[in-house]
Order: C-alpha cells, then sequence, then structure tokens
C-alpha cells in the first residue's frame, strides 16, 4: 500500500484575493475529503515574496486544516528554519501538536533563495548557525522545563502532545544537514533520492552515538493529476503544471539537489520529461510507487478541476489499492 500525499501550496499567478480567499477555503476543505477518504498525509510548504502566492505561512495553514480534520497528518516539508523565532516557533508547533493529537510534520531546512533572508533581515551567510540554534532550542523547549537562551533563562509551555517532542526531520542535501540531524538524533529527510548521503547519515549516526532514520524521496517522484483523458488535461491545463516547473527550476543553483526538477521549458517537454504526470485512474493504481503524491491545485489550476483530480484518486484509486 503506497503512502498518500495531497500537495498544497497555494500557488495562483495573478488572482486577486476575493478568489484567492476560495482557493485557501477550497484547499480545506479538499483536506477534509482526503482525511474522510484514508489519505495519508497534506503536504505544504513555505515560501516568500514570490509574485505567484506561493504560501508563506504553514503552520497558520495546517492549523485549519487540522480544525477540518480527524485523523490525516499535516506534512510541512520544509520550513526555511533559520527566519524563525526559536522560541515562538517553540509554542506554535506546541499548540498545533496539542491541536492535532499529534498528526504535525515538520521537517526543517535552510533554504536556498538569499532573497528570502534578504527579505526577512537574516543574514545568509549565517544559516548554518542559526539552524543549530533553532533546532537545539527546540529540542529543549519542548521539555517543558526551564532552560538557558542567549544569556537569559526560559520555559516554553505548554508542553506538546507527542513525547519527547513533536515529530522533527531535518531536510536538506548536503553532508552539513547530515551531520546536524545526526548530531541531535533526530531523523533526516533528504530533499532527493540520495543514497550516498544517506549512508553518510548512519556512519555519523554511529560517530556520535545516536539513533536516527531516513525518510527519502523514492528515485522518481512524479507529482500527479488525475483525469479520465490525460491528453485533453494537458491541452487545458499543462501551463497549469508548467507555471510551477518554470519558477521552481528558477530558484535552483546546480548544486541544489531536488526531487522536483524540471528543465522543461514547453508544455510539451515537461509532459514528456515526466516530473508532473497526467494519469487516468488505472494508470495511477498501476504505478507500484512506494508513494503517490497528488498535486490538485497546482499552479492556480481551476478549483473544479482540482476536486475533480481529487474525488478520481479518493474514489477510483484509494479503493483499488486497499484490495
Amino acid at each position: 500500500m503506497p503512502f498518500t500525499v495531497v500537495r498544497m501550496n497555494l500557488v495562483a499567478p495573478h488572482e486577486p484575493p476575493e478568489t484567492l480567499s476560495a482557493r485557501y477555503r477550497a484547499a480545506v476543505e479538499m483536506a477534509a475529503y482526503a482525511d474522510a477518504h484514508g489519505v495519508d498525509t497534506v503536504q505544504t510548504e513555505e515560501h516568500h515574496g514570490t509574485g505567484n502566492g506561493w504560501l508563506p505561512s504553514p503552520f497558520a495553514f495546517a492549523g485549519a486544516v487540522f480544525g477540518a480534520t480527524s485523523r490525516i497528518a499535516v506534512t510541512v516539508s520544509a520550513i526555511i528554519g533559520p527566519l524563525y523565532d526559536p522560541l515562538r516557533l517553540a509554542e506554535d508547533i506546541a499548540v498545533l501538536d496539542l491541536l492535532s493529537g499529534g498528526r504535525l510534520v515538520t521537517v526543517a531546512g535552510i533554504g536556498y533563495r538569499p532573497e528570502e533572508y534578504e527579505q526577512a533581515g537574516v543574514e545568509w551567510g549565517r544559516r548554518g548557525k542559526l539552524q543549530d540554534l533553532l533546532l537545539e532550542t527546540l529540542l529543549k523547549a519542548w521539555t517543558g522545563e526551564p532552560f538557558t537562551y542567549e544569556g537569559r533563562t526560559v520555559r516554553v509551555t505548554p508542553r506538546p502532545f507527542t513525547q519527547p517532542h513533536p515529530m522533527l526531520l531535518v531536510g536538506g542535501s548536503s553532508k552539513a544537514a547530515a551531520r546536524r540531524a545526526a548530531r541531535l538524533g533526530l531523523p533526516f529527510f533528504p530533499s532527493a533520492h540520495l543514497p550516498d548521503l544517506e549512508a553518510y547519515y548512519r556512519e555519523q549516526l554511529a560517530l556520535h552515538g545516536t539513533e536516527g532514520w531516513t525518510m527519502m524521496p523514492a528515485e522518481k517522484t512524479p507529482l500527479l493529476h488525475l483525469s479520465e483523458d490525460p491528453d485533453r488535461a494537458w491541452a487545458l491545463y499543462g501551463e497549469h503544471f508548467l507555471h510551477e516547473a518554470r519558477m521552481y527550476a528558477s530558484w535552483q543553483s546546480k548544486d541544489i539537489r531536488s526531487a522536483v526538477r524540471s528543465t522543461a521549458a514547453t508544455v510539451a517537454e515537461l509532459r514528456a520529461e515526466g516530473v508532473y504526470r497526467i494519469v487516468t485512474p488505472e494508470e495511477c493504481a498501476a504505478l507500484g510507487a512506494e508513494s503517490l503524491v497528488l498535486h490538485p491545485l497546482c499552479g492556480g489550476m481551476p478549483l473544479e478541476e482540482g476536486w475533480r483530480s481529487l474525488r478520481l484518486f479518493a474514489d477510483d484509486v484509494l479503493p483499488r489499492l486497499h484490495g
């Protein structure tokens, strides 16, 4: 049984606030629908100042999803850790963990867009040290006990629901990220299928005498949209996928490794590439993948088309997978 994901990043180029509001509310309704039909997690993200509305506030969105659902997890993959105040983040995650009964999964990365640091007034060159401070502070804060933070005694309450602490993974594609995760005994979330980096992480666990595990994307992790007529769907909606693919690719230097990496310049190239795939329910059920990532509102997809995709997934694919 593959792990099932509904991805929501709320990208909507040129959409005015009144229709963007409808998109946000539809995303929460879709999360509730996914929850009722057995989807494992809603995955969301964080980016700032993108010009197309890429979700900047994943924890606010997670709170809305938790209020509308009862069992589905929300995976924030990933936050840009150095941009956060560690104490405030510890409080926010603890509250969401309590509200959800332990359904929040946070992946902490350091990001790869200097302009996001500039906007936040955070020094790009200090991102590694700031990430260390953040993770170390979160683990201390969630004990509920007083501790020393930047020379003063602080205490973060309430204690979270999940013990010893809410689910926290270290994301990244560098050896520094793997070392950081191993040193702190935290699970590691490589940003792409990187077996050599996973092996390095395990070496570091042994070196530090800590325990951990890896949640690594499969070698191929296509973003899926469902349609009974993929040719028609590509013709009508391919530009939505291309918009997101080209913007995401524009942020990635040659040193950035990602499970979602496209070099396409046209819809035809994007379709041939296979990073984004429009498949029928039968094709989806036969993929045999470790995980299925549905992206129903990709690139400002019309709401009615997003709903069609999600309903096909829930009504026609999930029953096949459950046998």
